[in-house]
C-alpha cells in the first residue's frame, strides 16, 4: 500500500495535531516519505533507486490529485517525518506520523485516532496505483449506506483501499503484509460482517506491475 516504517518525532507532529473534525468521514493516505532508497525497494532491484524514487514521486502527485476533491477530511501519515512544504496542500490534506511496528498496527493506529476524533466512517488508501481515481473513493464511501466494511482489492492479493464504520482490530494482526494471502485471511477475519468489495485494481510494486503503463516510461527509458 505504499506504506511502511516510522521514526517517531512527537515534536513535529504536534504542530499538526490539532484539527476538529469538519466531516463525518475522513480519508487516510498512507505513504513513504519520498528519499532515494527508502522507496519502492522491489521495484528499484530492476531500474535503479533514483527511477523508483521519480516513478514513487508520480504516483505520489497522483494520489493527491484523486483524492483531494474527496469529500471528507483527509489526512496524509507520513512513514518517517512531517513535510509541511511539499505536494500535500496544508489547506486540504491534515498531517500526521504512522506509529506501530508494522503495517498493522500502524494502520490500526490511525483508525483509532481518527475515530477518537469523532469520525463516522474512515477510510485508507495507499500510494502507489495510476489506476485509483476519485469516484473509487466516493463509490466506497456510498458503500457505507449498506455495508459495515469496505475492501478495494488489489491483484497482488492485498488490498488498495480498506474502510470501516467501526474499528476491527482482528484484521490488523496475525498477517504476513505484503503477500497474496492477505486480502484471503482479512475477508476471514470478517465473515460476520458485511462487506463490499469494490473494483479489483493493479498497485505498483514491480517493474511486472508497471511496464504496460506508457505515462512511466519516460523514467526509466
Amino acid at each position: 500500500m505504499g506504506l511502511l516504517s516510522k521514526k517517531s518525532t512527537d515534536d513535529n507532529e504536534m504542530a499538526f495535531d490539532f484539527h476538529f473534525p469538519t466531516s463525518k468521514k475522513a480519508l487516510i493516505i498512507f505513504i513513504r516519505n519520498p528519499e532515494l532508497g527508502q522507496c519502492k525497494t522491489r521495484l528499484a532491484k530492476t531500474i535503479g533507486d533514483e527511477a523508483a524514487l521519480n516513478i514513487y514521486s508520480y504516483l505520489l502527485q497522483h494520489t493527491a490529485q484523486v483524492s483531494e476533491a474527496v469529500k471528507a477530511d483527509k489526512y496524509v501519515f507520513y512513514s518517517e517525518t512531517i513535510n509541511k512544504n511539499d505536494l500535500w496542500n496544508t489547506d486540504v490534506f491534515r498531517k500526521k506520523i504512522q506509529n506501530g511496528t508494522d503495517l498493522g498496527s500502524r494502520m490500526e493506529n490511525a483508525f483509532s485516532k481518527l475515530f477518537g476524533l469523532g469520525y463516522e466512517k474512515v477510510m485508507i488508501i495507499g500510494s502507489d496505483l495510476l489506476d485509483l481515481n476519485q469516484q473509487h473513493i466516493e463509490i466506497a464511501f456510498e458503500a457505507f449506506n449498506h455495508h459495515d466494511v469496505v475492501i478495494g482489492p488489489s491483484k497482488d492479493g492485498g488490498y488498495y483501499l480498506l474502510g470501516m464504520k467501526k474499528i476491527h482490530e482482528n484484521i490488523f494482526k496475525n498477517k504476513t503484509w505484503g503477500t497474496e494471502t492477505v486480502l484471503k485471511e482479512t475477508l476471514n477475519d470478517l465473515q460476520n460482517i458485511k462487506v463490499e468489495l469494490l473494483e479489483e485494481l493493479n498497485d505498483i510494486d514491480t517493474f511486472e506491475d508497471m511496464k504496460h503503463y506508457k505515462q512511466l516510461e519516460q523514467f526509466y527509458k
